[in-house]
């Protein structure tokens, strides 16, 4: 289950459909990961063809990445979810110099 979203544009893509704060070329596969991520209970539940599950490290260590274009991912705090079966956050992201 997905708790909250930190960037307001996903969050309203995903509650009502409003692509007007995402990328319009994105929206079909955001879909599918929203969706997906929504009904996980572990990170591997994400590790699915074409969508590239990495843990981050770094700054960033203990939050999983799913790959939607280019050098744009969804980043999702899965400690939570390994832990508790939640989700606790969401946001896309641009990761520089990841290809």
């Amino acid at each position: 289950m997905i708790k909250s979203f930190k960037h307001k544009g996903l969050e309203k893509f995903f509650h009502d459909d409003d692509r007007s704060r995402i990328n319009p070329q994105h929206a079909e596969k955001l879909a599918r990961i929203l969706d997906r991520l929504d009904a996980s209970t572990r990170p591997q539940d994400m590790n699915l063809p074409g969508y590239r599950l990495h843990e981050l490290k770094g700054k960033d260590k203990g939050a999983w990445a799913v790959w939607v274009s280019g050098n744009w991912r969804v980043l999702s705090s899965l400690k939570a979810l390994m832990q508790v079966g939640l989700i606790t956050l969401i946001i896309i992201n641009q990761i520089k110099g990841d290809v």
